[in-house]
């Protein structure tokens, strides 16, 4: 059996990494940070219903904490994943944080703080609009699996969640999109 080749940017990203780490080359990490930013945004950006002050505070917590980790990766998976890993752990600290504050304010059932409720009818048949008001463990459901790929045992260890709770959460998110879609939708359009 062939070992598996390394994903694009793999083998360069170690090398900086390690370049880094040996001499702590700014040049080096601005290389990675340019490479990798781009893609972590656009998950946060997602992640966190694009809610743009919360994604940049989510995506530079993530490189904190991983230039705070760095020299204690292992290489097991590609560091995107594994940066990504450290994203989605800071979404959830963040969805912590919005609960506690909806509970200090006594908001119940509807999740007011959520983006999206005053949008007009147009941008709301915009897909990513719809997946911005979904819950936010719906959301990190859908956006890993849907939008980023991961298998729903991978989701379930980065969630913290069972694969069955990861697919029935999968379920109810593609369902609630769908309702708001067909309800958002111009008459017309339906014959």
């Amino acid at each position: 059996m062939e070992p598996v080749p390394n994903p694009p940017g793999q083998a360069e990203h170690r090398s900086l990494i390690e370049e880094f780490l040996s001499s702590r080359n700014e040049h080096a990490f601005r290389r990675l940070y340019t490479q990798c930013t781009p893609p972590l945004f656009q998950l946060v950006y997602r992640l966190t219903g694009r809610i743009q002050v919360d994604t940049e505070e989510v995506v530079q917590d993530t490189w904190i904490r991983a230039v705070e980790r760095l020299g204690e990766f292992r290489w097991e998976s590609s560091f995107t994943t594994w940066l990504s890993g450290i994203a989605v752990n800071r979404c959830h600290e963040l969805y912590r944080r919005r609960a506690t504050l909806r509970n200090e304010i006594g908001l119940e059932g509807e999740d007011l703080l959520q983006p999206g409720r005053e949008v007009p009818i147009a941008e709301r048949l915009d897909l990513e609009q719809a997946i911005a008001t979904l819950s936010d463990g719906y959301r990190a459901v859908l956006v890993l699996h849907d939008v980023e790929g991961y298998t729903h045992e991978e989701i379930g260890r980065l969630l913290g969640i069972e694969p069955g709770t990861s697919k029935s959460q999968l379920s109810r998110a593609r369902n609630s999109i769908r309702r708001t879609l067909k309800k958002e939708a111009p008459k017309d359009l339906h014959p």
